[in-house]
């Protein structure tokens, strides 16, 4: 997947589209991501010995990661704090490294 958790990301499309968010959990068996802030719900619980006086309880359901681009933070970039496309970056040992398509940076975990 593209996205990955912790990373600082922008959503695309949807009814939550223009909000950004750290990315909380990624769920790459569904092709869906958790976001902080972004598609919250409210989940109506009874009372129980965990939370014994019930009611409504605010939680973040996942979205589809195809509608989110993970953010480009380099100053310098054109696209700096936008959502960018990213493509792989092969180094001499063999492992691989997401890299900004517009600067050539690393797209680096948000903070």
């Amino acid at each position: 997947m593209h996205i990955r958790k912790n990373d600082l990301v922008l959503v695309m499309a949807g009814n939550e589209a223009g909000k950004t968010g750290k990315v909380m959990k990624v769920l790459p068996d569904k092709n869906r991501v958790i976001i902080k802030g972004v598609k919250v719900i409210y989940k109506h619980v009874k009372p129980s010995q965990k939370n014994p006086q019930g009611g409504r309880v605010q939680k973040e359901t996942s979205i589809s990661a195809s509608n989110v681009l993970p953010v480009c933070q380099n100053r310098s970039c054109k696209k700096n704090g936008f959502g960018v496309r990213t493509r792989k970056k092969m180094l001499e040992d063999g492992g691989k490294l997401r890299v900004c398509v517009y600067c050539g940076v690393e797209i680096s975990l948000g903070e």
